[in-house]
């Protein structure tokens, strides 16, 4: 069959998420027959090279062997047992190789991202209610966070195109400035943008620390908000403010986890231990949908006791699903036994000078990196920006997908230097094409400088 047979019954039969549907009337989807490496490829033979790891989960890249054969040894052992009265090899063995890299002693595994958000917010909840603080009930985010899109997540989510529709659901929470570096004024450093947020959090915290259960934030990288990438201190402070004022500290690092930063995890930069640790993504390379939460004992022993309403009365049917733990397993491995976390700061350095041409262009404003991810805002007066940019890339045999008017790049660990040169002509050739069509439809007078 061609690639048009499946988009015809792919749009005939499927609700894409994330997507207003009537927009592929004009714009194609891209049936993927087989993916390795970095690289997907079509039904009909055209190939596509993933920079922004098919939604920032596959780590090493599409099809790795380990986590293959992990996934097949598994096969033959069980593929899912109900974890409630019951237990299993691969979910104990994770759960403790988890625990002794964050220092977080206990582990609650559900499916997805916005699921393990929902956990810490109900978890710390619950905590100060099982604690007789019923009052911190609230919880504080982020300008321009992002934590999820189900209703317990989208209550601290700050990105209106996603929870604007869904006001009336929500429970209203606080939102304090973020510490996003590129909001720097003229003599102003990333740490002096981080200081001052948290001075602001900290006249919040002063207010209402009584009514407040969890502040939650995604450590170093905003993703949703255009990575906005921020100085490790606001972290440091942050630790301290929830210390003094009794508030829970969540950290999402469902998106910056397992590396994406530099470390393994983002909270490490910062030399904390957060109270709640959000775990997904990557956690298993891109195999299979697992997520999990992890949590202090004191949050644990909070709800250990007789009465059974004390409990964590929280399930998903797929829990700690014993597949998608062999290839967490084996994720850990490969960070292990390949050294990751020093071969990605080697080979970020390289892509930091490939990419040069791309920060020098007069149309980019604040090229920043952190880790293993790329970001750079780009000045055009289009408003279907990031719709056309993802259109043209894809014809240059590239996906990459703007948030907004900020182009990124957070491609599996595997691209090879060669790659991240073909990543970055194609970048360049599609902004001086896009940059000619502005000129023709609005005139020199809207010209990019």
């Amino acid at each position: 069959m061609s690639n048009q047979d499946w988009l015809t019954r792919s749009l005939a039969s499927v609700w894409h998420p994330c997507t207003q549907m009537k927009r592929h009337e004009t714009l194609p989807i891209i049936p993927v027959a087989r993916a390795e490496g970095v690289w997907l490829e079509d039904f009909e033979g055209n190939r596509y090279l993933d920079a922004v790891s098919s939604w920032w989960v596959n780590l090493f890249g599409h099809g790795h062997p380990r986590i293959k054969q992990a996934i097949k040894q598994q096969l033959d052992e069980v593929e899912h047992v109900m974890l409630a009265g019951f237990t299993h090899r691969p979910v104990i063995e994770l759960s403790e190789r988890l625990s002794a890299l964050t220092g977080l002693g206990h582990v609650f595994y559900a499916s997805d991202g916005a699921s393990a958000t929902e956990i810490a917010l109900k978890m710390s909840f619950h905590y100060w209610k099982n604690v007789g603080q019923p009052d911190k009930c609230r919880f504080i985010s982020l300008d321009n966070s992002y934590h999820g899109e189900t209703a317990g997540a989208l209550a601290v989510t700050d990105v209106p195109l996603f929870s604007a529709t869904y006001a009336p659901l929500l429970k209203p929470g606080v939102r304090v400035p973020s510490p996003d570096a590129r909001l720097a004024r003229a003599g102003q450093s990333a740490e002096d943008v981080a200081r001052a947020a948290i001075r602001s959090l900290e006249n919040v915290l002063a207010k209402k620390a009584g009514e407040m259960a969890a502040i939650i934030v995604e450590p170093l990288v905003q993703g949703a908000a255009g990575m906005a990438m921020y100085h490790p201190v606001y972290l440091t402070e942050l630790r301290r403010l929830c210390d003094q004022y009794q508030v829970h500290l969540i950290a999402d690092e469902i998106a910056v986890g397992f590396g994406r930063t530099g470390t393994l995890f983002a909270c490490e930069q910062a030399g904390i231990k957060p109270d709640f640790l959000c775990l997904s993504k990557g956690i298993t390379g891109g195999f299979l949908p697992l997520s999990c939460v992890l949590s202090t004992d004191t949050i644990y022993q909070a709800f250990y006791h007789d009465d059974v309403t004390r409990g964590f009365l929280h399930s998903h049917s797929y829990t700690g699903n014993a597949l998608a733990c062999s290839a967490a397993l084996a994720v850990l491995d490969i960070f292990a036994d390949e050294d990751i976390i020093a071969r990605n700061r080697e080979l970020a350095a390289t892509f930091t000078d490939i990419l040069a041409p791309l920060a020098e262009r007069a149309d980019v404003r604040h090229f920043r990196h952190t880790g293993m991810i790329w970001a750079f805002d780009v000045d055009t007066p289009r408003a279907d920006f990031a719709q056309a940019f993802f259109s043209a890339m894809l014809k240059q045999g590239c996906l990459v997908r703007p948030i907004g008017k900020t182009v990124y790049f957070m491609p599996p660990y595997v691209m090879q230097p060669e790659e991240m040169m073909q990543l970055c002509q194609a970048s360049c050739l599609v902004l001086d094409a896009l940059h000619q069509e502005s000129n023709v439809l609005t005139g020199p007078a809207t010209a990019l400088p």
